[in-house]
């Protein structure tokens, strides 16, 4: 048996591990090329980057995952871990911090629902989707790749519609986690309560995350507390009151 061959076994016989040393290679990678940038683009958005490479390289319906040997990274990649860095993250912010935003912080959390949810129907539109569930699904993207394979799967969406509402959704995450450093300073990012308010309107969680860490580390607490809301509230609504108010739209 030569070396590749016995790596490979290994691989197999180890997914989550391997996974774990997979992923910590690629972080490690990306957040080398970060530190060229001086913390203007955070490691995570190169990280994702790389991961997206990757997804396309390994193929099918589960990207890299589809390969036996890599089958572990499926598993890490899954809802349990995804799930528990997000709780995980928010139980690192402050009670009395999160009472000061009050009714700012309830009306960014509308606000940010409903400005994804116009920005998914026009572009659901313009691809030349017309139905209520293609619409509402891919707006559920826009808001965050979570809600819309959510709201799709409720609603009955097609493959294909879902798949586009999740590349919204990691596009949007891009975008948030590259442009957050640069308008930090502008719209006055730098405490607990307009953290809050950013979470809420901007709703993703990976890329309010990131973005704020390459502002201050101690205001990502507070923003991954609204963006997790965000997506909460986004999984109940799009299906639901959105949907209803597409339908009434749409027909």
């Amino acid at each position: 048996m030569d070396l590749l061959a016995m790596l490979a076994k290994v691989l197999k016989s180890n997914g989550l591990i391997a996974a774990f040393v997979i992923i910590a290679i690629v972080n490690l990678i990306a957040y080398k090329l970060a530190g060229i940038s001086k913390g203007r683009i955070h490691g995570s958005a190169i990280a994702i980057l790389f991961g997206l490479v990757l997804a396309y390289l390994g193929g099918g319906s589960k990207g890299i995952a589809t390969l036996p040997m890599f089958a572990g990274i499926g598993v890490m990649g899954g809802a349990m871990f995804r799930d528990f860095a997000i709780t995980s993250t928010a139980f690192g912010a402050d009670l009395r911090e999160i009472k000061k935003v009050g009714l700012v912080g309830v009306l960014s959390l509308i606000m940010g629902l409903i400005t994804s949810y116009i920005a998914g129907v026009v572009i659901g539109y313009a691809l030349g989707y017309r139905t209520s569930v293609d619409l509402v699904t891919i707006g559920a993207g826009v808001a965050t790749f979570v809600v819309g394979p959510v709201t799709g799967a409720a609603l009955g969406a097609s493959s294909e519609v879902i798949a586009i509402s999740i590349a919204a959704g990691v596009v949007k995450s891009l975008a948030v986690m590259i442009f957050t450093p640069f308008v930090a300073k502008p719209l006055g990012l730098n405490n607990p309560q307009s953290a809050m308010v950013f979470g809420g309107l901007a709703g993703t969680t990976s890329g309010t995350a990131a973005g704020m860490a390459a502002v201050d580390p101690k205001l990502v607490p507070y923003a991954a507390m609204t963006a997790t809301f965000y997506t909460g509230s986004g999984c109940l609504t799009f299906p639901s009151i959105f949907y209803f108010i597409t339908k009434a739209i749409f027909g």
